[in-house]
Protein backbone atom coordinates (compact mmCIF):
# COMPACT_ATOMS: atom_id res chain seq x y z
CA UNK A 1 0.00 0.00 0.00
CA UNK A 2 2.45 2.22 0.88
CA UNK A 3 4.19 1.64 -2.65
CA UNK A 4 1.25 2.57 -4.11
CA UNK A 5 0.84 5.59 -2.53
CA UNK A 6 4.60 7.08 -3.17
CA UNK A 7 3.98 6.05 -6.66
CA UNK A 8 0.83 7.97 -6.89
CA UNK A 9 2.43 10.90 -5.09
CA UNK A 10 5.73 10.37 -7.86
CA UNK A 11 3.62 10.14 -10.86
CA UNK A 12 1.23 13.43 -9.63
CA UNK A 13 4.59 15.35 -8.92
CA UNK A 14 6.10 14.34 -12.06
CA UNK A 15 2.98 15.63 -14.02
CA UNK A 16 3.17 18.96 -11.99
CA UNK A 17 6.80 19.62 -13.23
CA UNK A 18 5.70 19.23 -16.92
CA UNK A 19 3.07 20.97 -16.66
CA UNK A 20 4.91 23.88 -15.00
CA UNK A 21 7.84 23.00 -17.57
CA UNK A 22 5.74 23.51 -20.29
CA UNK A 23 4.08 26.66 -19.27
CA UNK A 24 7.48 28.22 -18.90
CA UNK A 25 8.38 26.81 -22.40
CA UNK A 26 5.65 28.10 -23.55
CA UNK A 27 5.94 32.01 -22.50
CA UNK A 28 9.49 31.81 -23.83
CA UNK A 29 8.52 30.95 -27.35
CA UNK A 30 6.10 33.82 -26.75
CA UNK A 31 8.45 35.89 -26.59
CA UNK A 32 10.99 34.53 -28.88
CA UNK A 33 8.29 34.04 -31.61
CA UNK A 34 6.31 37.26 -30.84
CA UNK A 35 8.48 39.48 -33.29
CA UNK A 36 9.57 36.89 -35.78
CA UNK A 37 6.46 35.09 -36.26
CA UNK A 38 3.60 36.99 -35.00
CA UNK A 39 4.06 40.23 -36.96
CA UNK A 40 5.12 40.38 -40.50
CA UNK A 41 5.95 44.01 -42.43
CA UNK A 42 4.51 44.55 -45.97
CA UNK A 43 4.00 47.10 -48.49
CA UNK A 44 0.02 47.91 -49.74
CA UNK A 45 -0.90 48.79 -53.06
CA UNK A 46 -0.02 52.86 -51.96
CA UNK A 47 3.65 51.62 -50.96
CA UNK A 48 3.21 52.09 -47.64
CA UNK A 49 4.62 49.72 -44.62
CA UNK A 50 1.82 47.73 -43.29
CA UNK A 51 2.10 45.11 -40.28
CA UNK A 52 0.18 42.07 -40.48
CA UNK A 53 -0.93 39.81 -37.67
CA UNK A 54 -0.41 36.31 -37.53
CA UNK A 55 -1.88 35.21 -33.95
CA UNK A 56 -2.85 31.78 -35.39
CA UNK A 57 0.84 30.97 -37.04
CA UNK A 58 2.56 32.36 -33.15
CA UNK A 59 0.07 30.17 -31.42
CA UNK A 60 0.10 26.67 -33.23
CA UNK A 61 4.32 27.26 -32.83
CA UNK A 62 3.49 28.03 -28.94
CA UNK A 63 1.20 25.47 -28.65
CA UNK A 64 3.81 22.84 -30.36
CA UNK A 65 6.65 24.13 -27.95
CA UNK A 66 4.15 23.35 -24.86
CA UNK A 67 3.08 20.43 -26.10
CA UNK A 68 6.33 18.92 -26.46
CA UNK A 69 7.80 19.95 -23.37
CA UNK A 70 4.78 18.22 -21.69
CA UNK A 71 5.62 14.89 -23.22
CA UNK A 72 9.64 15.61 -22.58
CA UNK A 73 9.20 15.75 -19.37
CA UNK A 74 6.45 13.52 -18.85
CA UNK A 75 7.82 10.43 -20.62
CA UNK A 76 11.20 11.00 -22.52
CA UNK A 77 13.23 12.26 -19.64
CA UNK A 78 11.89 9.27 -17.13
CA UNK A 79 12.77 7.23 -19.62
CA UNK A 80 16.67 8.27 -20.08
CA UNK A 81 16.90 8.97 -16.29
CA UNK A 82 15.95 4.68 -15.76
CA UNK A 83 18.02 4.30 -18.96
CA UNK A 84 20.87 5.64 -16.95
CA UNK A 85 20.35 3.79 -13.64
CA UNK A 86 20.08 0.58 -15.26
CA UNK A 87 23.20 0.88 -17.04
CA UNK A 88 24.81 1.75 -13.31
CA UNK A 89 23.45 -1.28 -12.09
CA UNK A 90 24.59 -3.35 -14.49
CA UNK A 91 28.27 -4.82 -15.27
CA UNK A 92 29.43 -3.72 -18.44
CA UNK A 93 30.10 -7.04 -20.52
CA UNK A 94 32.29 -6.79 -23.43
CA UNK A 95 30.08 -8.46 -25.85
CA UNK A 96 31.59 -8.72 -29.31
CA UNK A 97 30.49 -6.73 -31.91
CA UNK A 98 28.44 -7.62 -35.03
CA UNK A 99 29.74 -8.09 -38.33
CA UNK A 100 28.23 -4.70 -39.55
CA UNK A 101 29.08 -2.68 -36.35
CA UNK A 102 32.59 -3.72 -36.98
CA UNK A 103 32.39 -2.79 -40.81
CA UNK A 104 30.16 0.08 -40.84
CA UNK A 105 32.63 2.07 -42.53
CA UNK A 106 33.28 -0.16 -45.40
CA UNK A 107 29.43 -0.37 -46.08
CA UNK A 108 29.24 3.64 -45.47
CA UNK A 109 32.16 4.54 -48.00
CA UNK A 110 30.81 1.66 -50.57
CA UNK A 111 27.00 3.35 -50.22
CA UNK A 112 28.67 6.94 -51.46
CA UNK A 113 30.38 5.39 -54.61
CA UNK A 114 26.84 3.58 -55.86
CA UNK A 115 24.68 6.56 -54.63
CA UNK A 116 24.47 8.06 -58.12
CA UNK A 117 23.83 5.25 -59.74
CA UNK A 118 20.91 4.49 -57.08
CA UNK A 119 19.43 7.90 -57.61
CA UNK A 120 19.64 7.19 -61.44
CA UNK A 121 17.73 4.08 -60.95
CA UNK A 122 15.06 5.72 -58.44
CA UNK A 123 14.26 9.25 -60.47
CA UNK A 124 15.64 8.93 -64.22
CA UNK A 125 19.10 10.78 -65.45
CA UNK A 126 17.50 13.87 -65.52
CA UNK A 127 15.53 13.70 -61.81
CA UNK A 128 18.73 12.57 -60.47
CA UNK A 129 20.35 16.19 -60.75
CA UNK A 130 19.15 17.57 -58.01
CA UNK A 131 19.93 14.36 -56.09
CA UNK A 132 23.59 13.85 -56.92
CA UNK A 133 24.44 18.08 -57.26
CA UNK A 134 22.04 19.77 -53.78
CA UNK A 135 22.14 16.68 -51.69
CA UNK A 136 25.25 14.43 -52.59
CA UNK A 137 27.91 17.49 -54.02
CA UNK A 138 27.17 19.84 -51.54
CA UNK A 139 26.93 18.17 -48.42
CA UNK A 140 30.57 16.39 -49.19
CA UNK A 141 32.05 19.86 -50.05
CA UNK A 142 31.21 20.85 -46.59
CA UNK A 143 32.15 17.31 -45.24
CA UNK A 144 35.95 18.04 -46.90
CA UNK A 145 35.95 21.87 -45.35
CA UNK A 146 34.91 21.17 -41.97
CA UNK A 147 37.50 17.87 -41.89
CA UNK A 148 40.06 20.58 -42.90
CA UNK A 149 38.67 22.91 -40.25
CA UNK A 150 39.10 19.87 -38.07
CA UNK A 151 42.14 19.47 -37.89
CA UNK A 152 42.64 23.27 -36.90
CA UNK A 153 39.63 22.92 -34.06
CA UNK A 154 39.04 19.45 -33.16
CA UNK A 155 43.08 18.23 -33.01
CA UNK A 156 45.37 21.10 -32.22
CA UNK A 157 42.62 23.35 -29.97
CA UNK A 158 42.96 26.82 -32.49
CA UNK A 159 39.57 28.25 -32.75
CA UNK A 160 39.41 29.48 -36.29
CA UNK A 161 36.66 31.73 -37.49
CA UNK A 162 38.44 32.72 -40.56
CA UNK A 163 38.73 29.70 -42.01
CA UNK A 164 36.41 30.91 -45.48
CA UNK A 165 39.66 33.43 -46.18
CA UNK A 166 41.67 29.74 -47.10
CA UNK A 167 38.54 28.74 -49.12
CA UNK A 168 38.17 31.72 -50.90
CA UNK A 169 41.91 31.89 -51.58
CA UNK A 170 41.67 28.40 -53.37
CA UNK A 171 38.81 29.16 -55.11
CA UNK A 172 40.26 32.77 -56.75
CA UNK A 173 43.44 30.87 -57.70
CA UNK A 174 41.75 28.49 -59.57
CA UNK A 175 39.53 30.93 -61.36
CA UNK A 176 41.97 33.82 -62.40
CA UNK A 177 44.84 31.09 -63.03
CA UNK A 178 42.22 29.14 -65.09
CA UNK A 179 40.63 31.94 -67.05
CA UNK A 180 44.02 33.95 -67.76
CA UNK A 181 46.26 31.09 -68.55
CA UNK A 182 43.95 28.22 -69.31
CA UNK A 183 45.73 25.58 -67.09
CA UNK A 184 44.28 22.27 -65.88
CA UNK A 185 42.35 21.28 -63.29
CA UNK A 186 44.93 18.95 -62.34
CA UNK A 187 47.70 21.22 -62.34
CA UNK A 188 45.42 24.00 -60.56
CA UNK A 189 44.04 21.76 -57.71
CA UNK A 190 47.55 21.32 -55.93
CA UNK A 191 48.54 24.64 -56.75
CA UNK A 192 45.36 26.01 -55.32
CA UNK A 193 45.99 23.80 -52.27
CA UNK A 194 49.65 25.38 -51.51
CA UNK A 195 48.27 28.88 -51.94
CA UNK A 196 46.23 28.18 -49.50
CA UNK A 197 48.62 26.78 -47.21
CA UNK A 198 50.87 29.69 -47.31
CA UNK A 199 48.09 31.91 -46.39
CA UNK A 200 47.61 29.83 -43.57
CA UNK A 201 51.14 30.30 -43.00
CA UNK A 202 50.66 33.86 -42.87
CA UNK A 203 47.76 33.51 -40.50
CA UNK A 204 49.91 31.50 -38.00
CA UNK A 205 52.71 33.92 -37.37
CA UNK A 206 50.49 36.68 -35.76
CA UNK A 207 48.53 34.63 -33.73
CA UNK A 208 51.10 32.70 -32.35
CA UNK A 209 51.00 34.17 -29.07
CA UNK A 210 47.10 34.21 -29.17
CA UNK A 211 44.44 31.89 -27.46
CA UNK A 212 41.11 31.79 -27.27
CA UNK A 213 38.89 34.35 -27.58
CA UNK A 214 41.68 36.87 -28.93
CA UNK A 215 42.22 34.08 -31.43
CA UNK A 216 39.08 33.83 -32.68
CA UNK A 217 38.70 37.59 -33.05
CA UNK A 218 41.90 37.53 -35.28
CA UNK A 219 40.93 34.85 -37.34
CA UNK A 220 37.33 36.22 -38.05
CA UNK A 221 39.40 39.50 -38.57
CA UNK A 222 41.35 38.22 -41.67
CA UNK A 223 38.44 36.23 -43.01
CA UNK A 224 37.39 39.88 -43.51
CA UNK A 225 40.26 41.18 -45.02
CA UNK A 226 40.72 38.60 -47.75
CA UNK A 227 37.03 39.67 -48.41
CA UNK A 228 37.71 43.03 -48.95
CA UNK A 229 40.55 42.66 -50.85
CA UNK A 230 38.50 40.46 -53.62
CA UNK A 231 35.71 43.39 -53.62
CA UNK A 232 38.38 46.54 -53.89
CA UNK A 233 41.12 44.84 -56.10
CA UNK A 234 39.03 45.11 -59.14
CA UNK A 235 42.33 44.57 -61.18
CA UNK A 236 42.71 41.13 -60.82
CA UNK A 237 39.22 39.82 -58.98
CA UNK A 238 37.23 41.90 -61.02
CA UNK A 239 35.65 43.28 -57.50
CA UNK A 240 32.22 42.33 -56.98
CA UNK A 241 31.20 41.49 -60.67
CA UNK A 242 33.42 37.97 -59.85
CA UNK A 243 35.07 35.86 -61.93
CA UNK A 244 33.18 34.05 -64.95
CA UNK A 245 33.97 31.45 -67.53
CA UNK A 246 35.76 29.19 -65.43
CA UNK A 247 37.14 26.25 -67.42
CA UNK A 248 35.21 22.24 -66.48
CA UNK A 249 36.83 19.69 -65.40
CA UNK A 250 38.37 17.29 -67.39
CA UNK A 251 39.28 13.58 -67.13
CA UNK A 252 42.65 14.21 -67.52
CA UNK A 253 42.40 15.31 -71.50
CA UNK A 254 40.88 11.73 -72.84
CA UNK A 255 37.06 13.15 -72.61
CA UNK A 256 35.79 16.75 -71.18
CA UNK A 257 32.13 17.97 -70.53
CA UNK A 258 31.63 20.73 -72.86
CA UNK A 259 28.73 19.79 -76.17
CA UNK A 260 30.57 21.87 -78.33
CA UNK A 261 33.76 19.53 -77.88
CA UNK A 262 34.37 17.01 -80.17
CA UNK A 263 35.95 15.01 -76.92
CA UNK A 264 32.49 15.43 -75.50
CA UNK A 265 31.91 12.21 -73.49
CA UNK A 266 28.44 11.76 -75.13
CA UNK A 267 30.17 11.67 -78.21
CA UNK A 268 33.19 9.29 -77.29
CA UNK A 269 30.98 6.91 -75.50
CA UNK A 270 27.85 6.91 -78.09
CA UNK A 271 25.46 8.03 -75.59
CA UNK A 272 22.52 10.20 -75.38
CA UNK A 273 23.32 14.01 -74.24
CA UNK A 274 23.12 15.21 -70.66
CA UNK A 275 23.91 17.54 -68.03
CA UNK A 276 24.03 14.94 -65.44
CA UNK A 277 26.94 13.03 -66.20
CA UNK A 278 29.14 16.19 -65.27
CA UNK A 279 27.61 15.83 -61.88
CA UNK A 280 28.42 12.10 -61.44
CA UNK A 281 31.65 13.17 -62.40
CA UNK A 282 32.05 15.91 -59.87
CA UNK A 283 30.20 14.14 -57.06
CA UNK A 284 33.02 10.87 -57.63
CA UNK A 285 36.00 13.95 -57.43
CA UNK A 286 34.57 15.34 -54.11
CA UNK A 287 34.38 12.18 -52.97
CA UNK A 288 37.68 11.04 -53.02
CA UNK A 289 38.96 14.55 -52.46
CA UNK A 290 37.05 14.03 -48.91
CA UNK A 291 38.40 10.82 -48.42
CA UNK A 292 41.67 11.46 -48.70
CA UNK A 293 40.87 14.29 -46.48
CA UNK A 294 40.25 11.71 -43.97
CA UNK A 295 43.13 9.57 -44.56
CA UNK A 296 45.68 12.07 -44.20
CA UNK A 297 44.11 13.37 -41.51
CA UNK A 298 43.82 9.73 -39.38
CA UNK A 299 47.49 9.07 -41.02
CA UNK A 300 48.58 12.60 -39.44
CA UNK A 301 46.85 11.92 -35.96
CA UNK A 302 49.13 8.52 -35.29
CA UNK A 303 52.24 10.90 -36.17
CA UNK A 304 54.14 12.69 -34.04
CA UNK A 305 53.04 16.21 -35.31
CA UNK A 306 49.51 14.64 -34.64
CA UNK A 307 49.91 13.74 -31.47
CA UNK A 308 51.83 17.27 -30.43
CA UNK A 309 48.87 18.91 -32.07
CA UNK A 310 46.53 16.88 -28.83
CA UNK A 311 49.10 18.03 -26.69
CA UNK A 312 48.52 21.80 -27.98
CA UNK A 313 44.74 21.07 -27.58
CA UNK A 314 44.68 20.00 -23.83
CA UNK A 315 47.53 22.40 -22.51
CA UNK A 316 49.92 24.69 -24.07
CA UNK A 317 51.75 25.20 -21.12
CA UNK A 318 52.56 21.80 -20.26
CA UNK A 319 53.07 20.98 -24.25
CA UNK A 320 55.86 23.18 -24.28
CA UNK A 321 57.44 21.94 -21.24
CA UNK A 322 57.93 18.64 -22.77
CA UNK A 323 60.23 20.63 -25.32
CA UNK A 324 57.83 20.50 -28.04
CA UNK A 325 58.09 23.16 -30.43
CA UNK A 326 54.45 24.82 -30.41
CA UNK A 327 55.45 27.47 -32.95
CA UNK A 328 55.72 24.67 -35.62
CA UNK A 329 53.19 23.17 -34.25
CA UNK A 330 50.58 25.78 -34.41
CA UNK A 331 52.11 26.66 -38.56
CA UNK A 332 51.62 23.08 -39.21
CA UNK A 333 47.92 22.89 -38.03
CA UNK A 334 47.16 26.14 -39.85
CA UNK A 335 49.24 25.37 -43.06
CA UNK A 336 47.20 22.26 -43.22
CA UNK A 337 43.67 22.76 -42.21
CA UNK A 338 43.95 25.64 -44.82
CA UNK A 339 45.83 23.79 -47.57
CA UNK A 340 42.14 21.10 -47.32
CA UNK A 341 40.18 24.37 -47.25
CA UNK A 342 42.06 25.72 -50.68
CA UNK A 343 41.29 22.24 -52.36
CA UNK A 344 37.70 22.77 -51.66
CA UNK A 345 37.25 26.06 -52.41
CA UNK A 346 38.99 25.16 -56.35
CA UNK A 347 36.90 22.48 -56.32
CA UNK A 348 33.64 24.91 -56.06
CA UNK A 349 34.75 27.08 -58.15
CA UNK A 350 35.30 24.42 -61.06
CA UNK A 351 31.56 23.08 -60.32
CA UNK A 352 29.99 26.94 -60.05
CA UNK A 353 31.56 28.29 -63.25
CA UNK A 354 31.64 31.40 -61.18
CA UNK A 355 33.03 32.70 -57.89
CA UNK A 356 32.53 36.28 -56.47
CA UNK A 357 33.03 37.87 -53.15
CA UNK A 358 29.35 36.96 -51.71
CA UNK A 359 30.02 33.26 -51.39
CA UNK A 360 32.62 33.92 -48.80
CA UNK A 361 30.65 35.55 -45.95
CA UNK A 362 31.16 35.20 -42.40
CA UNK A 363 28.12 32.97 -42.66
CA UNK A 364 30.19 30.17 -44.39
CA UNK A 365 32.89 30.22 -41.72
CA UNK A 366 29.57 30.10 -38.53
CA UNK A 367 28.31 26.99 -40.52
CA UNK A 368 31.57 25.17 -40.79
CA UNK A 369 32.41 25.87 -37.13
CA UNK A 370 29.09 24.80 -36.56
CA UNK A 371 29.30 21.53 -38.23
CA UNK A 372 32.90 20.68 -36.44
CA UNK A 373 31.21 21.28 -32.45
CA UNK A 374 28.13 19.92 -33.81
CA UNK A 375 29.88 16.82 -34.78
CA UNK A 376 32.29 16.26 -32.14
CA UNK A 377 35.54 17.85 -32.15
CA UNK A 378 38.49 15.16 -33.32
CA UNK A 379 35.59 13.19 -34.66
CA UNK A 380 35.70 12.62 -38.17
CA UNK A 381 32.68 10.28 -38.09
CA UNK A 382 30.81 13.21 -36.01
CA UNK A 383 31.72 15.63 -38.02
CA UNK A 384 30.35 14.06 -41.43
CA UNK A 385 26.91 13.05 -39.54
CA UNK A 386 26.82 16.66 -38.40
CA UNK A 387 27.51 18.55 -42.03
CA UNK A 388 24.76 15.46 -43.69
CA UNK A 389 21.96 16.75 -40.84
CA UNK A 390 22.99 20.36 -41.29
CA UNK A 391 23.76 20.98 -45.11
CA UNK A 392 21.12 17.99 -45.97
CA UNK A 393 18.11 19.56 -43.91
CA UNK A 394 18.40 22.58 -44.75
CA UNK A 395 18.24 21.79 -48.51
CA UNK A 396 14.94 19.58 -47.53
CA UNK A 397 13.39 22.78 -45.64
CA UNK A 398 13.10 24.02 -49.22
CA UNK A 399 11.05 21.36 -50.39
CA UNK A 400 9.15 21.02 -46.94
CA UNK A 401 5.80 22.43 -49.10
CA UNK A 402 3.41 20.37 -47.14
CA UNK A 403 3.60 22.46 -44.13
CA UNK A 404 1.28 25.10 -46.30
CA UNK A 405 -0.97 22.63 -45.23
CA UNK A 406 -0.25 23.04 -41.86
CA UNK A 407 0.71 26.66 -41.29
CA UNK A 408 -1.93 28.18 -44.25
CA UNK A 409 -1.11 28.88 -48.04
CA UNK A 410 1.13 32.05 -47.42
CA UNK A 411 3.58 29.90 -45.38
CA UNK A 412 6.70 30.26 -47.11
CA UNK A 413 9.54 27.43 -45.92
CA UNK A 414 12.53 29.25 -47.01
CA UNK A 415 12.04 32.14 -44.46
CA UNK A 416 11.79 29.85 -41.57
CA UNK A 417 14.63 27.47 -42.91
CA UNK A 418 17.48 29.27 -41.08
CA UNK A 419 15.41 29.27 -37.43
CA UNK A 420 14.32 25.98 -37.81
CA UNK A 421 18.01 25.11 -38.39
CA UNK A 422 18.91 27.14 -35.16
CA UNK A 423 16.29 25.91 -32.85
CA UNK A 424 17.92 22.75 -34.18
CA UNK A 425 20.73 23.11 -33.16
CA UNK A 426 20.28 24.47 -29.73
CA UNK A 427 18.29 21.12 -29.45
CA UNK A 428 21.08 19.03 -30.40
CA UNK A 429 23.57 20.95 -27.72
CA UNK A 430 21.42 20.44 -24.85
CA UNK A 431 20.77 16.47 -25.80
CA UNK A 432 24.72 15.82 -26.65
CA UNK A 433 26.48 19.29 -25.49
CA UNK A 434 29.88 17.08 -26.80
CA UNK A 435 28.69 17.02 -30.56
CA UNK A 436 26.85 13.92 -31.95
CA UNK A 437 30.15 11.28 -31.87
CA UNK A 438 32.46 13.12 -28.83
CA UNK A 439 35.92 11.95 -29.33
CA UNK A 440 38.65 13.74 -26.70
CA UNK A 441 40.50 10.77 -26.32
CA UNK A 442 44.44 10.84 -27.56
CA UNK A 443 46.17 8.73 -29.68
CA UNK A 444 48.63 7.88 -26.94
CA UNK A 445 47.94 6.66 -23.84
CA UNK A 446 48.90 3.64 -21.46
CA UNK A 447 46.82 0.45 -22.22
CA UNK A 448 47.10 -0.43 -18.29
CA UNK A 449 47.39 0.80 -15.03
CA UNK A 450 50.43 0.74 -12.88
CA UNK A 451 51.61 1.93 -9.63
CA UNK A 452 52.95 5.33 -9.05
CA UNK A 453 55.93 5.63 -6.88
CA UNK A 454 55.13 7.38 -2.83
CA UNK A 455 57.35 10.29 -4.14
CA UNK A 456 55.00 11.15 -6.67
CA UNK A 457 51.30 10.85 -4.25
CA UNK A 458 50.06 13.00 -1.55
CA UNK A 459 49.10 9.70 0.36
CA UNK A 460 52.04 7.81 -0.54
CA UNK A 461 50.62 4.90 -2.21
CA UNK A 462 49.98 4.22 -6.19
Amino acid sequence: MERTISRNSGESSLFAAAIRESLFAGLISLGLFIMLVGLKTDQNIRNELVIEQRWGLLASLVALTMVGRFLYVLFVRPALERRKLQKARVAPKAAEKSYLARNWTKFAVLFLFIYPVLMVLMFGLQGSLKWVDNFGIQVLIYVMLAWGLNIVVGLAGLLDLGYVAFYAVGAYSYALLGTQFGWSFWILLPAAGLMAAFWGVILGFPVLRLRGDYLAIVTLAFGEIIRLVIINWREVTNGAAGVSGIPKVTFFGLFDFNISSPYYIAKVFDIAQSGVYYKIFLYYLILLLALLTAFVTIRLRRLPVGRAWEALREDEIACRSLGINTTNTKLTAFAIGAMFGGFAGAFFAARQGFVSPESFVFLESAIIVAIVVLGGMGSLTGIAIAALVTIGGTEILREMQFLKVIFGPDFTPELYRMLLFGIAMVIVMVWKPRGFVSSREPTAFLHERKAVSSAFTKEGHG
